[in-house]
């Protein structure tokens, strides 16, 4: 017998995150993940008229797939996976994963040969910008063991987390959104040294409630490219490419990182940043409110959505809240600022809007958790 919650899970995903209509073709890659869910999101496609496609990978085949891939094999693989993809009005990436590291050990010229040559194309040109799309995780053990917690009670969380109501969500971020549309001069105060100022002046800011990510539980814009100044220091430990990164702490003169170091890694982070010009720019400002989601777990779809956190993205810029940057990496990186990871407030225009994690202005309370979770 199924768990009722992958059936409801499905229903969610197909009906609400990619509102898969009659006649739509969708694409559903399942990433280590078990036959349970797949099946169950194929049989919620046709009940909503649509049709499904499935592409069955595992993540130990595609480490040798990718480790040492020439140009011509990426070009191929991307040719053929890029026309799948320009046949699809929806995708789903359901991505489990036994080791979060599985692509750990990769020379890095290899993972930015990778993303140019097969994930910019088939993904980042193609899939973000012309289908409804969904991402989520799927829950395994290694994730229980990074959240600390027991198998059984990871799965409640996770279930939790991922069929909350989203609907209330939809609603209780639409007076942020228009803040953040409106504002000019954010300003960010945290734990360590970070005191970070930039504009988001006529930027889009575009309100997430679980139709690109599950979980979801932000809302994001950009900063103006070159506004960007001062430090901050991330206190939300990070996975790149297989590599873990703690306490990064990024200076900032006229947009640029201009100094970026790590507890560990330090080379790593240099490599990444100095991927491309656009690397050491950022395409991504956002706040996190996911009343469930409270600790990171090194897992960047849960660990950006945490309730108290924003996260600064060095890197491309998404198509709908555009700042110019373009970069072959997109690496969110997160800041906690509840009290307990140290505080921190955000201004706009010179107005506190959240502090120590909490929303204060009155048009923007039904975003803290006591109002999300009711």
């Amino acid at each position: 017998m199924t768990d009722p919650r992958i059936t409801k899970l499905a229903e969610l995903l197909i009906n609400h995150s990619c509102r898969l209509q009659r006649g739509e073709h969708i694409l559903v890659e399942a990433f280590d993940v078990p036959e349970s869910i797949v099946i169950e999101l194929i049989r919620a496609a046709r009940r909503a008229g649509g049709h499904p496609h499935v592409a069955w990978r595992s993540n130990r085949i595609l480490r040798a797939l990718n480790e040492a891939a020439a140009e011509d094999n990426l070009k191929i693989w991307a040719d053929c996976d890029l026309h799948r993809m320009t046949q699809m009005q929806a995708y789903l990436g359901v991505r489990g994963s036994e080791n979060v590291s599985e692509m750990s050990g990769i020379a890095a010229e290899q993972m930015k040969t990778n993303a140019r040559l097969y994930a910019k194309p088939v993904h980042f040109e193609r899939r973000i910008n012309h289908t409804k799309w969904c991402v989520l995780r799927w829950p395994t053990p290694s994730m229980a063991q990074l959240s600390q917690l027991n198998t059984e009670a990871f799965e409640d969380f996770y279930f939790n987390v991922c069929t909350l109501d989203y609907e209330r969500m939809k609603q209780a971020v639409q007076p942020l959104a228009e803040r953040m549309a409106r504002t000019d001069r954010v300003h960010i105060e945290g734990p360590g040294d970070t005191n970070l100022s930039f504009s988001i002046k006529d930027i889009p800011a575009i309100p997430c409630y679980g139709e690109a990510n599950i979980p979801d539980g932000e809302c994001f814009t950009a900063p103006v490219r070159d506004s960007v100044n001062g430090v901050i220091h991330f206190n939300t430990p990070t996975i790149y490419n297989g590599l873990s990164f703690e306490n990064v702490r990024l200076e900032f003169s006229q947009g640029k990182v201009v100094n970026a170091t790590a507890d560990q890694n330090g080379e790593a982070i240099n490599a990444i940043l100095d991927t491309d010009e656009g690397a050491r720019y950022v395409g991504e400002f956002a706040i996190g409110f996911n009343p469930y989601i409270l600790d990171p777990m090194k897992d960047i779809l849960f660990d950006e959505k945490i309730a108290g956190s924003l996260h600064f993205t060095p890197g491309r810029a998404y198509e709908d809240a555009n700042n110019g940057n373009v970069s072959e990496i997109h690496w969110d990186l997160v800041l906690i600022q509840r009290p307990e990871y140290g505080g921190g407030i955000i201004r706009f225009d010179d107005e506190v809007v959240r502090q120590d994690g909490q929303f204060v202005s009155a048009d923007l309370v039904g975003l803290n958790p006591e109002a999300l979770k009711r």
